[in-house]
């Protein structure tokens, strides 16, 4: 019997102490889809379901070194980004990613940008002077920016409150190279009773729409979100059924999640929903 040779996925990050978000969303998620998992540790944090108590960036030299041990040697079919705190840190993640990965000779690998600034707890992840650095290092890279409303409005300086703003805020997003997934589950408050992603790839959009689950399990959504779209692009899929596949995945992961800590602060989804007959 020929075993299937799994998807080599990476992920870029920060640490997330509680398990919910971060790098260890994105290796339950990696999992989950059956592929191989690495990580590259930019940041650690102390968080849990309620608060970000303390962050600690790593040097750009041991990130730079992380990158270049994984892609020297196993090397990966997609690269996902996340949490990267500093301006610093972006320039090498950058670097590091043209040499390995963006040659002319070289094969392209799919890049997913996911641009974390704040936290569910709303604790700020991103300097103010790291969002220029994003832009103009890592924006040209991705395949695909996967930003929620109030990141796409400091990403674009443009309002995007309602869902044609959201479109022209993620085509003027997309004029700087990447395909654009503008999530919307900010959009409308608890109000909406609807939740509406527009993808915007190649100058076609894509709208996905879905009623709104009302929980508080939404600790790491973006994460596992845009590690799920990376880990099927990895599989090689393509980009709309890559982002529909992974919304799918992503509620599914919600509605099954279970309690964890006091209560009162946002839990983690439900990664590994499919496994020991926990799906919903």
């Amino acid at each position: 019997m020929t075993r299937r040779t799994p998807p080599r996925l990476l992920t870029i990050a920060g640490s997330d102490s509680g398990g919910g978000a971060g790098i260890q969303a994105d290796l339950k998620t990696f999992a989950a889809h059956g592929a191989y998992g690495m990580s590259v540790i930019a940041a650690l944090t102390a968080q849990n379901t309620r608060e970000v108590r303390a962050v600690l960036e790593v040097p750009p030299a041991m990130v730079e070194a992380q990158i270049d041990a994984v892609l020297e040697d196993i090397g990966a079919d997609a690269v996902k980004i996340g949490m990267l705190a500093s301006a610093e840190v972006i320039r090498t993640v950058a670097d590091r990613l043209r040499f390995h990965l963006m040659g002319p000779e070289k094969k392209g690998v799919p890049v997913v940008l996911d641009p974390v600034m704040v936290a569910k707890s709303g604790d700020r992840l991103l300097r103010e002077d790291a969002v220029e650095a994003l832009i103009a290092e890592l924006l040209p890279l991705a395949a695909l920016v996967t930003p929620n409303l109030p990141e796409l409005e400091v990403l674009t300086g443009l309002p995007a409150g309602t869902e044609e703003e959201r479109l022209r805020a993620a085509e003027a997003l997309a004029g700087r190279g990447p395909a654009v997934l503008a999530k919307g589950g900010h959009a409308g408050g608890e109000k909406s009773e609807e939740v509406v992603d527009l993808l915007l790839e190649g100058g076609r959009v894509h709208r996905f729409a879905h009623p709104r689950l009302y929980t508080r399990s939404t600790h790491g959504t973006g994460c596992t979100l845009s590690s799920a779209i990376a880990a099927r692009l990895g599989a090689g899929e393509d980009l709309p059924r890559a982002v529909e596949g992974a919304i799918d995945y992503l509620r599914e992961a919600m509605a099954a999640a279970y309690p964890v800590g006091s209560g009162n602060g946002h839990g983690p989804v439900d990664h590994f929903y499919l496994m020991g007959g926990r799906k919903t």
